[in-house]
């Protein structure tokens, strides 16, 4: 059964949507602090048609920690998180987007994926529903679970805003 996924920056949710274009399953999100945009550096959230590139983190504890898309063997407790009060954390489960639109998400100085945008999880207590990630789209470790078990490689992901 295809699926795809429909990311509103607007309202802070993402939608999975199946072959009928019947509602599956509506998450809470957190999309960039900095707003919408597409430009290398940005610490924007990403606009237009993306794909999910690749799955990473298929039978890692929930917490785990990734750096450069590897787990490093850390589970996210909040005492970590106090030692590294700046780290951006990458937990649980890990869906490397990559844009599909060449001069707008792909390629060149706006490549989502050499961006590193994935959907990813985050510590327990990070606000949902109001924009606050670097770019990425977090999601509750047990959402990000669930989404992750339900989608493959290649699943079409639509972010839009108001402007979109």
């Amino acid at each position: 059964m295809p699926l795809r996924i429909r990311i509103g920056v607007t309202d802070q949710t993402l939608e999975l949507f199946d072959d009928q274009d019947a509602l599956i399953r509506r998450y809470a999100i957190s999309t960039a602090l900095n707003g919408v945009g597409e430009e290398s550096g940005s610490y924007c959230t990403p606009r237009g048609s993306h794909i999910i590139r690749a799955k990473i983190g298929a039978g890692q504890a929930v917490n785990s920690v990734f750096v450069r898309r590897r787990p490093t063997g850390e589970i996210y407790t909040p005492e970590l998180g106090g030692a590294y009060p700046g780290r951006d954390w990458i937990l649980t489960r890990i869906l490397w987007l990559s844009g599909c639109e060449p001069g707008r998400n792909r390629l060149g100085s706006v490549d989502t994926m050499r961006r590193y945008i994935y959907i990813h999880g985050t510590p327990e207590g990070v606000a949902m529903g109001v924009p606050g990630s670097k770019g990425c789209i977090r999601m509750r470790n047990e959402d990000i679970q669930d989404l992750f078990d339900r989608v493959a490689a290649g699943t079409p992901v639509e972010i839009e805003d108001a402007e979109t």
